[in-house]
């Protein structure tokens, strides 16, 4: 019999067997499934009691937009909680009233109810937010550019003093990064990041007003100075015409210091609305445990009242575990040869080709174990012809690379004796032309090395050695190199890094960020380009861009950049070099650590050349180029 046949034999089975169940079952009357719905609609109110909780919040916190829907959400509750009780319909469904025996655990329901929505009343009412910390926080920010702005004038003023003033000039840097970290905790304090903000907060106004004292020479003895890392000293007066920002500064300090141990002190959260949220939370909870005890209460109210059917539901199940083990008996006599093509397909994924499968019969399974063995024997023997290429590829890879690289060396070794003139004096001709020599051996074992790379990448043997590191200092490595270029041809570079510590290759990710600026010195123009280098910090990743102001890249040329030996525009190459491989390199670099290498660019526009990490590698070993 064929395998489509005893598949429309089984089909039938299964048919007959739900026709029959269906049958059988249809004794459920309207009740119950009103009974269904009821408890359904009593299992909503938890829903929707959660939501006011959050809607009370929400217009305690100033959303009065929300508090039309706050109210339309308790008059559904109560309608419900009414239907559940004596009837009803519901979004076009019967509910029925509840059964009489469970009159009582309804009442204690509805009691918790209604403490509850007095709970989030109060909540609703109550102000969020304590005005005088939130006054203070206000002032703090308002106030602090002002403190930056006199801290870094401070700093200009000290500039001119003599070395016996060293130490001033340091406590004033110092309350300049001060000054700056005040106002950032303060904001982070503003967006809820309550508790590193205000510990970092005490420390930093804690130093900011021991250096102050310490330049108006004002006693240090009453504050903890050793908690910070500081120590009791009297400094020589600062000269008056050096201490104008000093004295402005001081009383500025008084008023913002006042306000920073407010903070220090409290909360930005009012007490009142602690207290009424504790205590709706409270009653939720109660609330919650009185509907699932009616709910539990209901089921068992049902369980008992079906104990009747509980034969049929035995019948049923006698009937449908025969008829599972009939079908699974069939089906398993029809699909054991996919059994043996499934080990042999197993073999043929671990590399194991041309092993032929016995089967006698002539059926579709038949077909498909002569079409596999077809297979096996045509992949074994293209596999064979597969590696003994591969095989001449790398020897003639590693041959051509050994010959290329051999004579290298020595040219230039011996460029770099003779522009040492240790075998004498050289003319500016001479040099020239040896330092011609130098150039371009070193752009041969450049083009050389990204050969190797590029085809390491194929074979995917190109070694990454990940570490924890900060990746700011491995770009700033990579920038370092290019400064002289940048000064020669007057490049004006402006860069915005950050400090994070991301698990990456260094020595990979400088080669990209090389490349990358490699790219941009050969497309902008001496004396007027610039690059923008950037580092974004996001929960999930980092991105790092860097922008020029060059020729920019047409938008139908984009798709083929990560491709080897592509080139944008040939002229260009010929005249700065380039083997059309450095893009390819960097996108199997980003590849293999799990990120995403982008471009965006239009002609006479620059181009931005991005490039994201995850924190957090994904599963996948290769991620997609965008444009």
């Amino acid at each position: 019999m064929k395998i489509v046949t005893k598949a429309y034999l089984l089909i039938a089975i299964l048919i007959a067997v739900a026709a029959f169940n269906l049958l059988l079952l249809y004794q459920d009357d309207k009740s119950d499934v009103s009974q269904s719905y009821s408890i359904i609609r009593a299992g909503d109110v938890k829903v929707k009691a959660e939501l006011i909780s959050s809607l009370a919040t929400s217009i305690a916190s100033g959303n009065v937009e929300d508090k039309d829907d706050f109210v339309n959400q308790v008059e559904e509750i109560e309608s419900t909680l009414s239907k559940i009780k004596n009837g009803g319909i519901i979004k076009n469904q019967l509910l029925e009233r509840i059964p009489p025996t469970l009159i009582n655990d309804y009442n204690r329901v509805e009691t918790s109810w209604q403490k509850y929505k007095d709970s989030v009343l109060e909540v609703e009412k109550s102000s969020i937010f304590d005005p005088e910390a939130t006054a203070a926080m206000n002032y703090i920010l308002q106030k602090n550019q002002d403190l930056v702005l006199l801290t870094n004038n401070m700093v200009n003023e000290f500039e001119g003093l003599d070395r016996n003033f060293n130490e001033h000039k340091q406590i004033a840097k110092d309350l300049a990064e001060c000054a700056k970290i005040i106002g950032q905790q303060t904001l982070l304090l503003s967006i809820g990041e309550e508790e590193d903000a205000q510990s970092e907060l005490v420390e930093k106004n804690l130093k900011f007003e021991i250096g102050i004292r310490k330049l108006l020479q004002v006693s240090t003895l009453d504050l903890d100075v050793e908690s910070v890392g500081a120590t009791h000293e009297e400094l020589e007066p600062i000269p008056r015409e050096n201490s104008e920002a000093l004295r402005k500064l001081d009383p500025l300090w008084e008023a913002i210091k006042l306000r920073v141990q407010t903070l220090e002190e409290k909360s930005l959260l009012s007490p009142e609305f602690n207290s009424a949220k504790i205590e709706m939370n409270l009653q939720k909870n109660i609330l919650f445990e009185e509907i699932d005890s009616l709910l539990n209460a209901w089921n068992n109210e049902i369980t008992s009242k079906g104990s009747e059917k509980f034969i049929i539901i035995q019948i049923l199940l006698i009937v449908d575990i025969a008829v599972f083990f009939l079908v699974l008996f069939i089906i398993r006599q029809s699909l054991s040869p996919l059994e043996i093509i499934t080990k042999a397909l197993s073999k043929v994924k671990e590399g194991i080709y041309g092993e032929k499968i016995q089967y006698s019969g002539t059926d579709e399974i038949g077909q498909l174990i002569d079409n596999f063995n077809i297979m096996s024997d045509t992949i074994k023997i293209k596999e064979e012809e597969a590696k003994k290429t591969d095989i001449a590829k790398d020897e003639f890879l590693a041959m051509i690379t050994h010959e290329l690289k051999t004579p290298l060396v020595p040219i230039q070794g011996y460029a770099d004796i003779l522009l040492g003139e240790h075998l004498g004096k050289l003319t500016e001709k001479q040099r020239e032309r040896i330092g011609i020599i130098k150039s371009s051996s070193e752009t041969l074992l450049s083009i050389i090395s990204d050969l190797l790379d590029a085809q390491k990448l194929d074979l995917g043997q190109l070694k990454m050695k990940k570490q924890l590191a900060n990746i700011k200092e491995t770009i700033d490595k990579a920038i370092t190199s290019f400064k002289p270029e940048f000064e020669k041809n007057n490049v004006e570079v402006t860069t915005n890094l950050v400090d994070v510590k991301i698990n990456h290759d260094p020595e990979r990710i400088e080669q990209v960020m090389t490349n990358l600026i490699k790219n941009s010195l050969n497309v902008i123009k001496p004396g007027s380009g610039k690059i923008d280098i950037q580092l974004e910090d996001s929960p999930s990743e980092i991105k790092v861009s860097v922008k020029d102001n060059g020729v920019g890249i047409p938008k139908e040329k984009q798709n083929d950049l990560f491709k080897k030996f592509y080139q944008v525009d040939a002229t260009l190459t010929r005249e700065k070099g380039g083997s059309g491989l450095g893009l390819a390199i960097c996108k199997g670099i980003i590849d293999n650590h799990q990120g995403v290498i982008s471009v965006s660019s239009a002609p006479n526009q620059g181009a931005t050349f991005s490039f994201t990490i995850p924190k957090e590698e994904s599963k996948s070993t290769k991620s997609p180029v965008s444009t």
